[in-house]
């Protein structure tokens, strides 16, 4: 085996090693046809039989029924940014977003476009490092936004508003990562390179009974109707990284499912969480009710100490802990793949860092 660092990125984040394992091995002959999976027609029924069973998969584990559609669509998660208001209001409309940090203000500033927007609540306030709680909503906006994990911020919601109209969520950064009820979410959407495969594609949920509301004159390639009605399949799709998170869906699968998932990932924060809690070097970012359990952000008391901090983790293949460029300080990425030895590997170095220093 080839050296593996235990990779702490944020996004485009480790995956899992059997996953990897067996797409190296699939690489030059897929399915004993003769040809790499990046080489068949996406219409050959190898290719639909990956898509077609992602998209089940994905029903299946996030507990929806069939009055769910699931894509994969091009443009990644920011797309949706802008996708959503444009398929779903007009500028008559208006909708109600929850700023909890960076990707809430990208979608809000790209919503403006299309229709009012109201924000209902930010935690701009203290510098984002919490969830805001008891919003007060509009009854007559079209949806509620919100951003369901923080990643630079390391904040991550563990009960979601409850709305009259319906829920949209961004779900990039913990998509599958523990049990949630989703049956007020009309539209659910997550970029795959966090929880879910390689970059450059993004999964895309919507409820059924919301497309009555569609628009339908905008673009094909930006409209959620064309890609409903074509299966994804409209035009050639990602088809590496939907082969990727085929994979990944099983497994999850074999490890137990989204809840056997949430018990190792709180497992695994705690490790890290503890050091921060019990010992004074450390001060964590995000209040502790609104923790995440996927982005572990924090700082040490200077920042020569926290330069130290990660020059002396990458020597022990502790990979990729630089804080996000716009805040700085530590963040630990521990993604559904990050194994359990990567998260007790770090709490133990983090111990005998502050021993030291």
């Amino acid at each position: 085996m080839s050296k593996r660092v235990f990779n702490f990125s944020a996004g485009p984040a480790g995956l899992p090693y059997d996953v990897l394992k067996e797409a190296q091995e699939e690489f030059l002959d897929y399915n004993n046809i003769g040809a790499s999976i990046v080489e068949i027609s996406h219409r050959s029924k190898d290719f639909m039989a990956i898509i077609e069973g992602a998209q089940s998969k994905i029903k299946s584990l996030l507990n929806l029924g069939e009055n769910y559609h699931v894509l994969f669509l091009q443009g990644v998660a920011s797309s949706q940014f802008y996708m959503v208001p444009m398929n779903f209001v007009g500028k008559d409309n208006s909708v109600d977003y929850i700023d909890t940090g960076a990707w809430t203000k990208k979608a809000i500033k790209e919503a403006k476009l299309f229709t009012n927007v109201n924000v209902v609540a930010s935690s701009s306030d203290k510098n984002y490092n919490y969830i805001p709680k008891n919003i007060s909503l509009n009854s007559n906006s079209k949806y509620t936004y919100l951003c369901s994990n923080n990643t630079i911020f390391g904040t991550q919601y563990k009960e979601f508003p409850k709305v009259d109209n319906y829920l949209v969520g961004d779900f990039s950064s913990d998509v599958l990562s523990m049990k949630r009820d989703l049956s007020d979410f009309g539209i659910i959407f997550a970029g795959a390179q966090k929880n879910l495969g390689p970059a450059g594609v993004a999964i895309v949920i919507i409820r059924n009974d919301i497309l009555k509301d569609l628009n339908e004159n905008i673009p094909s390639m930006l409209s959620y109707k064309t890609h409903i009605d074509k299966s994804s399949m409209f035009n050639t799709p990602p088809v590496f990284p939907i082969y990727i998170i085929n994979k990944v869906l099983d497994w999850i699968e074999k490890s137990g499912g989204v809840e056997a998932v949430e018990k190792n990932n709180i497992q695994k924060a705690n490790l890290i969480y503890n050091q921060i809690d019990n010992n004074d070097i450390y001060t964590g970012v995000a209040e502790k009710d609104d923790r995440s359990n996927m982005n572990i952000t924090f700082n040490l008391t200077t920042p020569e100490l926290e330069s130290k901090f990660i020059e002396e983790a990458l020597k022990e293949d502790l990979y990729a802990i630089k804080g996000h460029r716009s805040v700085g300080g530590i963040r630990a990425s521990v993604y559904n793949a990050m194994p359990i030895e990567g998260c007790q590997k770090l709490s133990d170095f983090m111990s005998r860092f502050a021993k030291n220093n």
